[in-house]
């Protein structure tokens, strides 16, 4: 798509340059082509998830989102608030527009109450064990919350489940490995978006 390979390289500059804080930092091209096809899927994925309707810009908008995330998560753990903040806005707005131009107004509360639920789980969950998930992933899954409760409840919960599973699997493959122990810090916005990205996928195209 073209959109992805002219965006692709700026969201891999962006990656990096959250990651190191240095401005003048820029990707390999390596990283600038592996982000772009990625995105490329993503949007793809988003188009046929959504079809031709406001709520495909918060797919959309997220997958750009979350190529980022992903990216800075991996190299310093963390997952930066001047993404994830922007990422809540503009979805909230396009499921708001959904919702006023289709009528969708009962997934959009659903979406809303999912947030919350998700993000206030993940909260309790931060604070019972401060080594666990950080205030990032909290933010990350209230936007992911969002996006999953919009499709359903039963997508939420099985976004969430094969992201902590495969958040569990990563920490036992880098233990066995010797490349982390057991109380090495793991960063969990990967494994979090990949579960996003197959429970949508297993749901399929949305009403």
């Amino acid at each position: 798509m073209l959109a992805a390979a002219a965006t692709g390289p700026l969201l891999a500059r962006t990656a990096v340059r959250l990651a190191t804080r240095l401005p003048s930092a820029r990707p390999t091209p390596a990283r600038a082509l592996t982000t772009a096809a990625v995105l490329a899927v993503l949007l793809c994925g988003a188009v046929l998830l959504g079809g031709d309707r406001p709520a495909t810009l918060a797919y959309a908008w997220a997958a750009g989102a979350a190529v980022v995330l992903a990216q800075v998560d991996l190299a310093v753990h963390r997952l930066p608030d001047r993404v994830t903040y922007p990422a809540a806005a503009v979805c909230r707005a396009a499921l708001l527009a959904d919702a006023a131009l289709l009528g969708t107004g009962p997934a959009l509360l659903r979406a809303l109450l999912a947030a919350a639920v998700a993000g206030g789980v993940a909260l309790l969950a931060a604070l019972a064990g401060p080594s666990g998930l950080g205030l990032g992933d909290v933010k990350l899954l209230a936007l992911l919350g969002l996006l999953l409760g919009w499709a359903g409840w039963g997508v939420l919960l099985a976004g969430v489940f094969l992201g902590l599973l495969a958040g569990a699997g990563l920490s036992l493959v880098l233990v066995a490995t010797g490349r982390a122990g057991w109380r090495t810090p793991v960063a969990f916005g990967p494994p979090l978006l990949l579960g996003a990205v197959l429970a949508l996928l297993v749901e399929g195209p949305l009403a």
